[in-house]
């Protein structure tokens, strides 16, 4: 979820008869890009000698080993190495982590607020869940149509046909309504392909909320409550769904409203302005964005809606009605303790850690930024080829070559050749690392082999 707005984000495929070249093209890369593996030892490039960091993107017939199980690949197969190495690291569970930091104090708050009977807690909490799903898990539970945008390779990152990296923790939703849940939190790293730049990283981390309430739930204690009903058979409007009646509707979206306000004053401190804007998911109707005001701007924080009923009705939870939302960890950790690049989430730098070393997660951190070492920049022009090209094909080659040195790449001029019809990109890469001073010579070598893998992985002409 918004998380919700980024798991529907529209944009395709590789080419496949280049990929069957790519275990010979990989060992000259990693001879070239040795000499950055050395000085970093947890630089992507270089750290196997024959384990091709594009071997997950094998040509069918192949197998993916993750998580103890095996895969076979096909055409849908698109995985690197360096998103492969990135699976079972769960940052979200790492004590003193910042992501886990945040997670705590959401996990508090709803443990202190909203509690059962017998005062235990009203929502159940997976952290551990699996990040390998089905693509029906993904997609079609939560009625995303077969030819959504949001399906496409060029977005997700697929171990074949029928499995993948989750995009969204919403796809655990389904499962959990079947068990008979009706209030809980889902924690975990989803993936997807994306720009560089210092706000978006092939991983991240969400938290997802969803709670179902019962008539009498939902009107308890309400003058005439039990006259009240759920249901109705109507028409669809910008308001509500064809079968919730407007009184369902108006007490959920003011219990989801109220829910996300409590949470959010929880993070951020009291007198926080706050505003909703209407917006679209495929499995939420209405559905909003929160904004915050911090700092003098408006920041969009999370997502949320009145779950669509199909989707209810679907697991088996006919008789109720409810509510869902998500928001991202990174996003809510930068915001809070003043991170500035995504990157370093995954750093393994003490002077970064320690700054999250605190007796009390709900204590006040403003993060010390280390020594900000220059940048190397480097322009990569080429040629597109005839086929189809997308831009997180080259982003996610980049990332997979360059590793964590890449701090950002920008597309900074398109061409039309006005004779062959050809179109010309440009993209400037910003090289820097976050632990020390990187050489024009240096990354020259991990430059150099981006542009070779971009020929021959991607068919496009150089113009270098």
């Amino acid at each position: 979820m918004s998380p919700f707005a980024e798991s529907v984000k529209g944009v395709s495929t590789m080419v496949c008869s280049a990929l069957r070249r790519v275990a010979h093209l990989h060992v000259y890369l990693v001879r070239k890009a040795s000499s950055v593996s050395k000085g970093h030892h947890r630089q992507a490039l270089g750290s196997r000698p024959a384990a091709s960091e594009f071997a997950a993107r094998g040509a069918p017939g192949g197998v993916v080993e993750l998580l103890g199980k095996s895969y076979p690949q096909d055409d849908y197969s698109n995985l690197s190495q360096k998103v492969l190495s990135r699976v079972g690291r769960n940052l979200h569970n790492q004590q003193h982590h910042p992501l886990w930091l945040i997670k705590e104090r959401v996990k508090e708050h709803f443990y202190k607020q909203y509690v059962g009977r017998f005062r235990t807690p009203l929502f159940s909490v997976y952290e551990d869940l699996s990040p390998v799903v089905t693509t029906w898990q993904n997609f079609d539970s939560l009625l995303i149509p077969a030819d959504h945008p949001s399906r496409k390779k060029g977005d997700n990152y697929y171990l074949n046909g029928t499995h993948m990296l989750r995009a969204h923790t919403s796809a655990h939703q389904w499962d959990l309504l079947h068990a008979g849940l009706d209030a809980f939190l889902v924690v975990g790293d989803v993936y997807r392909r994306d720009q560089i730049d210092s706000q978006h990283y092939p991983v991240f981390h969400q938290l997802e909320g969803v709670r179902l309430f019962s008539k009498h739930e939902l009107f308890a204690g309400m003058k005439d409550g039990e006259s009240l009903q759920l249901f109705e058979q109507s028409s669809r409007s910008a308001y509500k769904q064809e079968t919730h009646t407007m009184e369902a509707m108006k007490v959920i979206e003011f219990d989801l409203k109220q829910t996300l306000t409590k949470l959010v004053t929880h993070i951020f401190g009291d007198g926080l302005d706050i505003r909703w804007v209407d917006c679209y998911f495929p499995f939420t109707h209405p559905s909003f964005e929160m904004e915050i005001n911090f700092h003098g701007e408006w920041l969009e924080v999370l997502g949320c809606g009145v779950m669509e009923q199909q989707l209810v009705n679907s697991a088996g939870a006919q008789d109720r009605i409810g509510w869902a939302f998500g928001l991202g960890l990174e996003r809510l950790a930068m915001i809070l303790y003043d991170i500035p690049d995504i990157r370093l989430f995954w750093s393994e730098d003490e002077r970064f850690l320690k700054q999250f070393r605190v007796s009390d997660i709900n204590q006040n951190v403003k993060f010390q930024p280390l020594s900000k070492y220059p940048a190397v920049i480097n322009d990569i022009s080429f040629w597109l080829p005839s086929e189809s090209y997308t831009e997180n094909d080259f982003y996610d080659l980049v990332r997979t070559i360059g590793g964590d040195l890449v701090e950002k790449v920008d597309l900074i001029d398109k061409f039309e050749h006005p004779k062959t019809q050809k179109t010309s990109h440009c993209y400037r890469i910003t090289y820097r690392h976050m632990e020390r001073t990187l050489s024009q010579r240096e990354v020259g070598r991990v430059h150099q082999a981006v542009q070779e893998a971009v020929v021959q992985l991607l068919g496009v002409e150089g113009r270098f």
